[in-house]
């Protein structure tokens, strides 16, 4: 098929996609999920405002479709081809913290972890998603106290339960024009929840972005302590899902664990504040854009990850 259109032009899909690698590889289809590299790249096709502009659709499209992916990867994180990932998640190796005196509301670090033989979630197939839900609402259940807690299916919510979710900041809304053309809200929200223990300091989202984002969080500004708890239950976990069912966490032995978006790849891990910085709100956002870039930092909205802001 002709090679098509590519409307974020700057992007590093239009710079990789070249005509050449379009004819060998768009005709192959995947096996975990039958995805292709049309699927793959949709989001630069759809849209002219993606910097990345690819997700995978499966483990399988990372190896079937490498010939585009390497190169983007390698790119996009600024690492050569040879180069082999290790994830260090020993809290020991960590020191200071957050200043106790900075006006930190709340701190948040999150990973994604995607379990080996299901597909990732814009190619997974309705089955294998309904079989992480399954997987993992049953593994849910041997949490140690600390981390115990309750798994919420999205479908068939009770409105007390859903506005309680919403209240806490802890539910995930469909209608993100960017994982809707990538694939990731077929079937919504059949196959979606959130679990969180009993103090909501752990949370999982099942079947966002990825498989599995698992989330430490707390009110304050306890980097070590948020960071260690997550360690934790990255581990229970894993340790769960793996008594459960033998299957343990896709890890590639080069670009480390396996995320939808290649951008996540490695530790896949994001730790944010929630800040009051009033001195920047006269000064307006692009200007703490450009300040947060010096200090190898992204402003995020205050309605999280992929909200906008409300301050």
């Amino acid at each position: 098929s002709a090679i098509p259109e590519i409307k974020s032009t700057h992007s590093l899909v239009a710079k990789h996609v070249t005509k050449e690698k379009w004819d060998k590889l768009s005709g192959i289809v995947t096996k975990t999920s039958g995805f292709t590299l049309a699927k793959a790249i949709a989001c630069a096709v759809e849209f002219d405002n993606q910097h990345c502009g690819i997700y995978a659709g499966d483990f399988d499209s990372y190896r079937d479709f490498a010939d585009v992916f390497d190169p983007i990867i390698q790119e996009y994180h600024g690492i050569s081809a040879d180069a082999k990932h290790t994830s260090d998640m020993d809290s020991t190796k960590i020191t200071g913290n957050v200043n106790p005196n900075a006006p930190v509301h709340s701190t948040r670090i999150r990973v994604g972890r995607s379990i080996d033989g299901f597909g990732l979630s814009p190619g997974i197939t309705k089955e294998q998603r309904l079989g992480v839900e399954k997987l993992f609402s049953s593994a849910c259940k041997k949490f140690p106290a600390d981390l115990a807690g309750d798994y919420y299916p999205l479908t068939g919510m009770d409105e007390k339960v859903r506005q309680q979710l919403v209240d806490d900041h802890f539910l995930f809304m469909s209608g993100d024009p960017n994982l809707k053309v990538a694939g990731m809200e077929r079937d919504w929200p059949e196959g979606r929840g959130i679990f969180h223990n009993k103090d909501k300091t752990f949370l999982v989202w099942v079947n966002e972005e990825d498989q599995l984002r698992i989330i430490s969080m707390e009110k304050g500004g306890d980097v070590l302590g948020v960071f260690k708890r997550l360690a934790r239950g990255i581990q229970t976990v894993a340790d769960s899902v793996k008594d459960e069912s033998g299957k343990g966490f896709m890890l590639d032995e080069k670009y480390g664990y396996v995320h939808s978006c290649p951008t996540n790849l490695g530790t896949g891990m994001r730790a944010s504040v929630h800040i009051d910085l009033p001195g920047w709100t006269k000064d307006g956002v692009d200007k703490l854009k450009a300040r947060c870039e010096e200090l190898a930092l992204q402003p995020r909205g205050t309605r999280g990850e992929s909200g906008g802001q409300t301050g």
